[in-house]
């Protein structure tokens, strides 16, 4: 179970450099990672996800459920599915503004990926994610932008400081967020994506 949106997915502080965007290899993402999962041959959904931290080094954090069961429910970062001809970039600030409202991001570097395969809303999404770090002041958020899945399926938005998240009791992806999120601000985003283990329910 993870995260969405309906044409997208379902539901010292490091300061972003340039954006960087990774070389896509040709045919499906990380194909190691995707073996692993029993996934040799599928075509995996590019995904832009967005580690997105305010002034004070929080983490905004959405709250989605199971749209036939809100007590399946789980925290997941900002993001979705790559559209048209968009570039992951632009993906990821898309679905920022769609999801959160905000409009006023300055994009980093890719720092994560990850491939994962989950069942939401009747159907099994098999996703290569990649985790863009990113910077706003602008926290008041606003939810009037989703699509009618995410209406269906996000509960609210939270800013998140490194100790509640490490503290939290909830299911949040990726797995790891805390520790993921902990070393982040500690050391700075890493020379070259770090790829996390696969995962899949």
């Amino acid at each position: 179970m993870s995260e969405l949106s309906e044409s997208s997915e379902p539901p010292g502080s490091p300061r972003p450099s340039e954006p960087s965007e990774p070389v896509e290899p040709p045919g499906p993402t990380q194909p190691s990672e995707a073996d692993a999962l029993g996934l040799e041959g599928v075509e995996l959904r590019p995904v832009a996800r967005v580690i997105l931290l305010d002034p004070d080094d929080r983490i905004l954090l959405v709250h989605g459920f199971e749209p036939d069961d809100p007590a399946d429910a789980w925290w997941f970062t900002p993001g979705g599915g790559v559209e048209g001809g968009e570039t992951r970039e632009e993906a990821a600030l898309r679905e920022v503004a769609e999801e959160t409202g905000i409009t006023d991001v300055e994009l980093g570097p890719v720092i994560w990926q990850r491939v994962c395969s989950f069942p939401f809303d009747g159907r099994r999404w098999d996703q290569d994610e990649w985790y863009y770090l990113a910077r706003t002041k602008q926290t008041a958020t606003s939810l009037t932008g989703l699509t009618g899945l995410e209406q269906r399926s996000v509960a609210g938005l939270r800013w998140w400081t490194s100790s509640e998240l490490s503290a939290a009791r909830e299911t949040v992806y990726p797995t790891r967020l805390a520790e993921l999120l902990r070393t982040l601000l500690d050391e700075g985003p890493p020379s070259v994506p770090v790829v996390l283990a696969p995962e899949i329910a």
